[in-house]
């Protein structure tokens, strides 16, 4: 089967959840016989340099990239104010990217074309000009949701005020376009549920974001920090997280342990983190190995308000053997249970007291480790989630061009 990937930005490093889900699916897919091909925004944010690709990287047959300015202007955002388009996703829309587009559907034949986000749908006219594939819209979360989430914690009315204007700019281009694709692929059985509330019609499957497992079965456990957090400190909601556990959960937590100490690792830190200045906090940055960081950790943190879809920060923990504390938020889309694989706490004085419980028992800990791990396993190996999503294509393809549906 020929599948071409659209991304908005280029999948490596793996440092973030969107690379992980996005190399992870079409490295299993390449391995289950799929020749894949990937056009990518090269972005200046998120700018690779493809010279410095490992070895190992090589599940694509073909790579094309188009450099992209992704950077935020203050002038565009001021003039998208009195627009009906959503600022959101007018960032992404490319001349350069369609252009490149055309060109490799002119020049290549695929079976399907799978959409990376909700971010790609913008070119879906382009490919039913030029290509008979299925087109396969992966949703790695519900982009309207996260920004509710963060519009409801912003507390500064006029930044409040903004941000729900362009929320319901967001969300109203992503109900007008539920339907444009011909399948839905979400992370989550959770997601698929609110996308069919929301009005989603079409064939759709929840394909759980896969890991290959074998990378994380090697590693000693190190711990030689207790409280660990890693993330993309770009996104606001990791940066919001990290903030309320600094200001409101380690004061906590250093009452009764003081000398415990949080690390916090991850790209593109914001001045309101590199500035903190406390003795039981250590801004890493961007750091070398991902995996090694958790691995250094007694426990790992996601402390998440607002977001959507799955966090891959998560199950990585969890391959490792890591005893994890997080939010109902943070959980959601992942069917893991409190007190068996991790533990989920709401407030300051819950999340405080769970670390708390861990740091003090590390039988506690090995035993939630332990249950993450075998959950983890049965649930998100890549290699079988990619063999039922195959499944799936291949039976689409014997319908295709018939309406599809399940």
């Amino acid at each position: 089967m020929r599948i071409l990937q659209l991304c908005k930005k280029f999948p490596y490093p793996l440092k973030d959840g969107e690379s992980i889900a996005v190399s992870s699916m079409s490295k299993a897919l390449n391995e289950l016989g799929c020749q894949m091909s990937l056009l990518a925004m090269n972005t200046t944010k998120h700018h690779t340099d493809l010279k410095t690709l490992p070895a190992d990287y090589d599940q694509y047959e073909n790579i094309f990239t188009v450099n992209w300015d992704n950077s935020m202007n203050a002038w565009q955002a001021f003039k998208n104010i009195f627009s009906s388009d959503s600022f959101h996703i007018d960032r992404y829309i490319s001349s350069s990217y369609n252009q490149k587009l055309i060109e490799i559907l002119q020049r290549h034949e695929f079976d399907v074309i799978q959409l990376e986000t909700l971010y790609l749908t913008p070119y879906i006219e382009t490919i039913k000009q030029y290509s008979n594939a299925i087109i396969s819209m992966r949703a790695h979360n519900i982009e309207s949701e996260i920004w509710k989430r963060i519009t409801d914690n912003t507390s500064f009315l006029p930044k409040k005020v903004y941000l729900r204007h362009l929320t319901q700019k967001l969300e109203n281009y992503e109900l007008k376009h539920l339907n444009d694709y011909d399948y839905l692929v979400t992370v989550s059985e959770r997601d698929l549920k609110e996308f069919k509330k929301l009005g989603y019609k079409n064939g759709a499957m929840s394909s759980p974001i896969g890991l290959p497992l074998n990378k994380y079965n090697k590693l000693e456990n190190n711990t030689v920090h207790d409280i660990g957090f890693i993330g993309s400190m770009d996104w606001k909601p990791n940066v919001e997280g990290v903030e309320w556990f600094v200001k409101e959960v380690l004061p906590l937590i250093n009452n009764e342990l003081p000398d415990a100490k949080l690390h916090v690792a991850g790209r593109n830190s914001s001045s309101s983190l590199t500035s903190i200045n406390k003795p039981n906090v250590k801004i890493h940055g961007e750091v070398d190995d991902a995996i090694e960081f958790m691995q250094d950790a007694k426990l790992m943190i996601v402390p998440l308000f607002s977001g959507s879809g799955t966090r891959v920060k998560i199950l990585e923990a969890m391959a490792l053997r890591k005893s994890i504390v997080t939010t109902s938020i943070g959980l959601e889309g992942i069917e893991a249970k409190n007190e068996e694989h991790l533990l989920v706490a709401n407030d300051s004085s819950a999340f405080a007291n769970a670390i708390i419980r861990l740091l003090k028992n590390k039988g506690l800990r090995d035993q939630l480790g332990v249950s993450a791990n075998e959950f983890v396993k049965d649930q998100y190996d890549s290699h079988s989630n990619a063999k039922i999503l195959l499944n799936k294509y291949q039976q689409l393809l014997k319908l295709y061009p018939k309406s599809i549906s399940n």
